[in-house]
């Protein structure tokens, strides 16, 4: 399967050929071997992009892990749900901006232009701005509730979840934002723990032709 923003990152960068200098050692596509070399081979099987990104390689001594974060990642953050894809990447910026993870906001934010957030829109998360972007009550809820998840999930609480109900939103597609919202933590945690550096994704200038993926899904307002 071939991903939009994996088939627009291949026409607009060459592979990356530098080692990462990162905190704690991950490894790298040249050194893997044996089960961390075919979970390397089973992401670019499964996605269609060729340079394993390094999240993934964070967990390359685990690589029955690599495996299971390619599945996890295929089904709930890079596919339609409940959510559109757009909202999810909007989840994963915002929580990626709230846990100050470059590598994560980074990734997210150029994915979520990708995905037809308009660029004015994806700074504005990306620098915090959430009261001034562009986005409707719903969605800027929405955010502010798995914000809350993130920082203080213990406080979350049933008229959380009411206010988001008379906004639109459905439970299937709270109970959504809070699993996006949690796999990005658990990405932005890992990401900052190793040091790994931001990609230059949002550095990369994407032509005007660039298809704009369409969103599918159940959405609100």
């Amino acid at each position: 399967m071939t991903r939009p923003e994996y088939a627009l990152l291949a026409e607009l960068r060459p592979a990356p050929t530098t080692r990462a200098e990162t905190h704690i050692p991950i490894i790298e596509e040249a050194e893997a071997t044996g089960e961390t070399a075919e979970a390397y081979q089973y992401f670019r099987e499964q996605t269609g992009r060729q340079d394993v990104p390094g999240i993934l390689k964070c967990f390359g001594t685990n690589p029955a892990f690599v495996r299971q974060m390619v599945d996890m990642s295929a089904t709930l953050l890079f596919a339609d749900g409940h959510l559109t894809r757009r909202q999810k990447e909007m989840i994963a910026t915002w929580i990626s901006r709230l846990n100050a993870c470059p590598y994560c906001l980074d990734s997210h934010g150029f994915f979520l232009m990708v995905h037809g957030a308009p660029e004015e829109v994806a700074q504005q998360l990306i620098s915090g701005e959430i009261e001034a972007a562009g986005i409707g009550d719903a969605e800027r809820q929405l955010l502010l509730y798995v914000g809350k998840v993130n920082d203080e999930s213990f406080k979350a609480t049933r008229d959380d979840v009411q206010q988001l109900r008379d906004l639109g939103w459905s439970d299937n597609q709270i109970a959504e934002a809070v699993h996006v919202a949690a796999m990005l933590g658990l990405c932005n945690r890992v990401a900052n723990a190793f040091g790994l550096p931001a990609q230059g994704f949002l550095d990369l200038k994407r032509p005007e032709s660039a298809p704009v993926a369409q969103a599918s899904g159940e959405a609100v307002g």
